[in-house]
């Protein structure tokens, strides 16, 4: 992952209702959950959803799938194990401890 694209991932997630629509399709695993449903567990407006939803597909962070008239939308595991893993692989890079060695293993 190129530093643009985790700043572009961080910058979704950097807004309180994107970040808590990520975290409950994350939560959901990877059955994912209906647009409705989302709106149901968060009290999000519709409108107000799909301009979140909307951001976290263009970084990748989210899918979408059309089953018939329900969009069903899921986390992206590997999008969001990339994030993870471009934040965490240089930890201590610098400073030559532990936590590096521990990382690599």
């Amino acid at each position: 992952m190129n530093v643009e694209q985790a700043a572009k991932q961080l910058e979704a997630l950097g807004h309180v209702s994107r970040l808590q629509v990520y975290r409950t399709l994350v939560r959901a695993g990877e059955a994912g959950l209906a647009v409705g449903q989302i709106q149901e567990r968060l009290g999000i407006p519709g409108s107000t959803l799909s301009h979140h939803l909307q951001r976290l597909l263009l970084t990748g962070l989210v899918t979408q799938e059309r089953q018939a008239t329900t969009l069903i939308c899921r986390a992206s595991y590997p999008a969001m194990n990339g994030l993870i893993g471009f934040l965490a692989d240089e930890c201590c890079a610098d400073a030559g401890c532990s936590t590096q060695a521990e990382n690599a293993a």
